[in-house]
C-alpha cells in the first residue's frame, strides 16, 4: 500500500494526543498551553518520520506550513511564560 506511511502517522498521532488527554486529566491538571506543546512533539516526531530521504510528496510542504505555525506558537506561550516570571 504505496500511501499507508500517512494514516500510520495519523494513527500515531491520535493515539499520542489521547495519551496525553488521558494523563492530563488522571493528573487533573487540564492546562492547553502544556497541551498544546506535547502535540507539537508528537506531531513534530510524526513529520520527522514520514519524511522521505530521497523525494518529498506534497504533503510534506504543508506539514512543514504547519510546523512552522506550531513553532511561532510556541515561541509565544514561552514568551508569556517569561513575561510572568520577570512580572513577579
Amino acid at each position: 500500500m504505496p500511501g499507508a506511511k500517512k494514516y500510520y502517522a495519523a494513527a500515531f498521532l491520535a493515539i499520542w494526543v489521547i495519551i496525553v488527554a488521558f494523563f492530563m486529566v488522571l493528573n487533573r491538571t487540564l492546562d492547553l498551553e502544556i497541551f498544546f506543546v506535547l502535540s507539537l512533539m508528537g506531531f513534530l516526531v510524526v513529520a520527522v518520520l514520514i519524511d522521505g530521504a530521497f523525494s518529498q510528496p506534497r504533503y510534506m510542504r504543508y506539514i512543514g506550513y504547519l510546523i512552522m505555525v506550531g513553532v511561532a506558537c510556541f515561541a509565544y506561550i514561552v514568551m508569556n511564560k517569561i513575561l510572568e516570571i520577570l512580572a513577579i
